[in-house]
């Protein structure tokens, strides 16, 4: 049976999830790599997972892509 990348990278997120800096680069390029709907679900996952260690770091990951978005939307 075959992965999905988003399912891939889950995977990956919870093997790097012991140093922060290492979690932040991989969520970082999870989310360039993933379609808008899947950094969602990805996003719902990930403030499952790991909210309580690594809050600030989902926030700063995932509000950039917030603001891609909206500029991209604009124009």
């Amino acid at each position: 049976m075959a992965i999905t990348l988003l399912e891939y990278i889950k995977v990956i997120l919870q093997k790097v999830s012991f140093d922060a800096k290492l979690f932040e680069k991989e969520l970082k390029k999870a989310i360039r790599m993933l379609l808008p709907e899947e950094v969602t679900t990805l996003q719902s996952w990930c403030y499952e997972q790991f909210g309580g260690v690594y809050r600030r770091i989902l926030r700063r990951c995932f509000s950039s892509v917030r603001l891609n978005r909206f500029k991209s939307a604009l124009g």
